[in-house]
């Protein structure tokens, strides 16, 4: 078994897919509306699906807003550098909202960076 995607509601397509393929650096690997349910799906990544996971960005078209909840967590990225890409995505137009350093009561370098949805990304430096 393998992990193949996570989904994540998003309110505009377009904004989400612009921050995941220009702001974090992913490509668009498929999208296909469903007019009869009134959805979109994409999905991108870093590899074709066939080598490592993806996210499905489902838009619902008469839902332009998700409430976010208090279960969800975060997409995690291993990064070589995670000061070195938050200045990245700040670059690019990207909200870096924990800044890269030690996490809490440990020694891995994390930064958290928040996609237009409000979903978080964590950036968890190599070791």
């Amino acid at each position: 078994m393998r992990i193949l995607h996570t989904m994540l509601r998003v309110g505009d397509l377009d904004r989400s897919l612009w921050f995941y393929t220009k702001v974090l650096g992913m490509r668009l690997l498929r999208r296909k509306d469903y007019p009869e349910g009134k959805f979109t799906l994409a999905f991108v990544g870093y590899q074709d699906e066939s080598e490592g996971p993806a996210i499905e960005l489902t838009h619902n078209w008469d839902t332009d807003r998700y409430e976010l909840g208090t279960g969800y967590g975060h997409i995690a990225l291993e990064v070589d550098d995670a000061a070195q890409v938050c200045e990245e995505i700040k670059r690019r137009g990207g909200r870096v909202v924990r800044e890269a350093g030690p996490m809490k009561h440990g020694t891995t370098v994390i930064a958290f960076v928040e996609d237009p949805d409000g979903y978080k990304v964590e950036l968890i430096q190599k070791r």
